[in-house]
């Protein structure tokens, strides 16, 4: 039976990711993008709240819009949407599955992020996920600096470059940690460092995909 997702992305090239990710199974995706908040986020008249509420307004909207569940793709949307929201549906959340990889892992992890609005939300979200889990991380993490805005310029091939850049220096710099790309626009960058680097670099899509299998049941196409 096909299962219908509504994705929540904050930037259009997420879309290509996911597609490509869950083309083995019987899916139909829906996308809704907000690169606005991004923009907006960032402006000093531009107070928290009003992001929480965006984010709220669009999570009506797609649990309104006949999917059998939500995923969201962007850490900033998941670390700042409300905590209570409960449309009957499951809500995949992107980092979730990731914090679990991360805390199975017996090397202390060392998180990398593009989007420096991120990084204090995710990391807040991890530390609570892993003490529920009973493990205490010793955690570090490190933005890619001035790549972000190459992303929201759609210079992707700019972007996935300096960040494998970026993520090649921090394996060699930190060979005691293993080193974790964040966010979900990061993983061709991953992929392409580990391949270069022979050294593993966690990243957000396969334990999303495994835990989608399994949460909603995924048959193939």
């Amino acid at each position: 039976m096909t299962v219908t997702i509504g994705c929540y992305h904050a930037h259009y090239s997420n879309i290509d990711i996911i597609e490509k990710a869950l083309k083995p199974y019987d899916v139909e995706l829906l996308h809704f993008v907000d690169p606005g908040l991004d923009r907006r986020k960032s402006d000093p008249l531009f107070l928290l709240e009003k992001a929480q509420h965006k984010i709220k307004e669009t999570l009506d909207w797609v649990a309104a819009s006949r999917v059998d569940a939500i995923l969201i793709t962007c850490t900033f949307f998941t670390a700042h949407m409300p905590a209570d929201l409960d449309y009957g549906i499951p809500m995949i959340k992107i980092d979730d599955p990731l914090f679990d990889s991360i805390c199975e892992s017996d090397r202390p992890p060392l998180l990398v992020f593009t989007n420096p609005a991120t990084v204090q939300g995710t990391l807040e979200r991890l530390i609570r996920y892993s003490l529920l889990k009973g493990k205490q991380l010793d955690l570090q993490s490190q933005t890619v600096e001035q790549s972000f805005e190459l992303l929201m310029q759609g210079r992707k091939d700019a972007y996935v470059e300096l960040v494998s850049a970026g993520l090649k220096k921090l394996t060699e710099e930190h060979p005691e940690r293993e080193v974790w790309a964040a966010q979900l626009s990061m993983v061709q960058s991953a992929e392409e460092t580990e391949r270069a680097c022979g050294v593993r670099v966690g990243n957000p899509l396969k334990a999303l995909v495994d835990h989608m299998v399994e949460k909603l049941q995924l048959g193939t196409s």
